[in-house]
């Protein structure tokens, strides 16, 4: 009988993929969601899957976790309040959902004797790296908003815990097209305003960001379900690409080849201070993962789905946290 892994925010925009790629891999998957983003289709796809189980239900809540765990032998733990403008609009919520759930989380996971434990963290907790340096694993974190402090507490509880193989991936800044499609991701969002309006409005042009393709980072989780216990427990890993780490300044560069006509303002705004470039060598070397989509064919990928047709209105409240 396959693995039974439970997925936290399996609905999302992350999630959806994820479990998608666990099916495909034989694994039995129970998702565990609130949908406080509403009702969305994100999951059809996988409802007349046998292996496939929905609760809707919130992480906090303790006969919901109950529910959610029996016979589970692994967890992908994706439920948060995802990002800084979420956390920023309702911050007890954050701390609640973000460090409160996760530790209620893996408290109970350890009990009813779950063996795997993926905890999805964000290269955001780098804050600011100097000197042009590449961030690894091991350096000081330096959270610089709620949702990485959040983050950076989860990720604690995470590595403490000592009766479970734990593992947490902080990822690069997502993107790319998903059952549960979001436009208020840098590159989603980007393509989305100069596709339909052609204006676009970019503040810390100069900052650096990490990238990864939501499809490569569903691919990621299930690479550490598959792994040995014994490469993976108490680790933690960067995913994404060296390769991926860009400016805003270089991913205009990369529109204006699709959009010559194109308008970019820049404008000056202090209060976004994180500016890091990543390291992804780790996972690369410890787990053998490699990034297959790249940030340009990422793009590609998003200006076809907003010129299909196929949405509406991309600007609706539903494409975003």
């Amino acid at each position: 009988m396959a693995e039974h892994v439970l997925v936290t925010g399996g609905a999302g925009y992350v999630g959806s993929i994820v479990v998608d790629e666990l099916l495909e891999h034989g694994y039995r998957v129970r998702v565990l969601d609130a949908l406080l983003h509403g009702s969305v289709p994100s999951l059809l796809q996988s409802w007349g899957n046998p292996r496939f189980e929905f609760i809707k239900g919130d992480v906090r809540d303790a006969k919901t976790r109950k529910r959610a765990l029996e016979g589970i032998s692994a967890v992908v733990h994706l439920a948060a309040i995802v990002g800084d403008p979420a956390c920023a609009r309702q911050p007890e919520l954050a701390r609640e959902v973000n460090l409160g759930a996760t530790k209620a989380l893996l408290r109970d996971a350890e009990r009813v004797g779950v063996e795997r434990f993926v905890f999805a963290s964000t290269c955001s907790n780098y804050g600011r790296i100097g000197n042009g340096d590449l961030a690894k694993e091991d350096v000081e974190l330096m959270p610089v908003s709620l949702y990485a402090e959040t983050k950076v507490g989860a990720e604690r509880e995470v590595l403490n815990r000592r009766g479970l193989a734990a593992t947490c991936l902080r990822f690069a800044t997502v993107y790319g097209t998903s059952p549960r499609m979001r436009f208020d991701l840098t590159v989603n969002e980007f393509t989305r305003d100069l596709a339909i309006q052609s204006e676009l409005v970019i503040f810390g042009e100069q900052f650096w960001r990490p990238y990864v393709h939501v499809r490569d980072a569903a691919s990621a989780i299930a690479r550490v379900l598959e792994s040995p216990t014994a490469v993976v427990a108490g680790e933690v890993f960067n995913v994404g690409d060296t390769r991926e780490n860009y400016r805003k300044l270089d991913l205009v560069e990369i529109l204006r080849e699709r959009f010559p006509k194109g308008r970019v303002d820049f404008v000056h705004r202090d209060e976004d201070p994180r500016d890091y470039r990543v390291s992804f060598e780790k996972f690369a070397e410890r787990v053998g993962f490699k990034a297959e989509r790249s940030v340009e064919k990422g793009i590609d990928e998003v200006l076809a789905l907003v010129r299909s047709g196929l949405l509406d209105d991309p600007y609706d409240a539903v494409y975003r946290n």
